[in-house]
């Protein structure tokens, strides 16, 4: 599983091994429990494709997915809910991957910046999307490249109506996100206060379902017969090399 910020899959991420590995002169954070692996690669499309490949130089999994947060294209759509897309568009170049077994029609739009409430009505009437985010087609097209399926797993943190802080600026070009100069920035602004606890109460909100949905997830790999279906993209997997670094590589997901 592919994240951008470990807050958005805490849930999941509690009571798993934290394993430091390298690729590419990159330092990762890789979280193992039985057949999950979690990488956290920081906000945006080239932080996500960067660490989608490493998961998958280090690992060689038969499944990868993109999880996180997400925000609603669609009035229809509230905070915590869980959505598996059927397809997931690339803004830049309006590339499409479709998922086979995911909800339909759903589609979920990775765009290059947080989007605002104009900007999300402009998507989703681009798009025909439902929801968006800034990482889920990059790890898809590393995936694609290898030949290995792909889902995406997505859970809304900000409704349509709802405008997102200026946030941009506190995002580093790693994808991690400058927390300490946000708050700084935040606190010296007595307008955005009431904004931002809102958002605050949303992200833990979306947290904790994205946690439950992929802690059954997590429950069921490995079993013969899992009561979860798994979205894939219909691209099958093919061998990897093996990569070296010290991790296991028994094929995590």
């Amino acid at each position: 599983m592919v994240a951008a910020l470990e807050r958005e899959v805490r849930g999941l991420t509690r009571g798993c091994s934290r394993v430091e590995g390298e690729y590419e002169g990159r330092r990762f954070v890789f979280f193992e429990r039985d057949e999950m692996v979690v990488v956290c690669g920081g906000i945006g499309l080239e932080p996500a494709r960067r660490a989608a490949e490493a998961v998958i130089a280090l690992y060689r999994p038969a499944l990868v997915q993109s999880v996180g947060f997400a925000g609603a294209l669609d009035a229809a759509l509230r905070v915590g809910d869980v959505l598996a897309p059927a397809v997931v568009v690339d803004a830049r170049d309006g590339s499409r991957i479709q998922i086979e077994g995911g909800d339909r029609p759903s589609t979920l739009v990775s765009f290059m910046a947080v989007a605002g409430v104009e900007q999300k009505t402009s998507l989703a009437q681009a798009y025909g999307a439902q929801a968006v985010d800034m990482e889920a087609s990059a790890v898809a097209m590393a995936a694609r490249a290898h030949g290995i399926r792909f889902a995406a797993t997505k859970v809304i943190s900000d409704e349509l109506h709802f405008e997102m802080p200026a946030m941009a600026r506190f995002i580093d070009a790693n994808g991690r996100f400058r927390t300490a100069r946000f708050a700084l920035f935040v606190s010296l602004r007595p307008w955005l206060w009431r904004r931002v606890a809102r958002l605050a109460s949303n992200s833990s909100k979306a947290q904790k379902a994205l946690g439950t949905h992929l802690e059954r997830f997590r429950q069921q790999l490995g079993q013969p017969s899992g009561g979860i279906a798994t979205p894939s993209a219909a691209v099958r997997p093919t061998p990897q090399p093996a990569a070296t670094g010290g991790l296991n590589a028994g094929g995590r997901k």
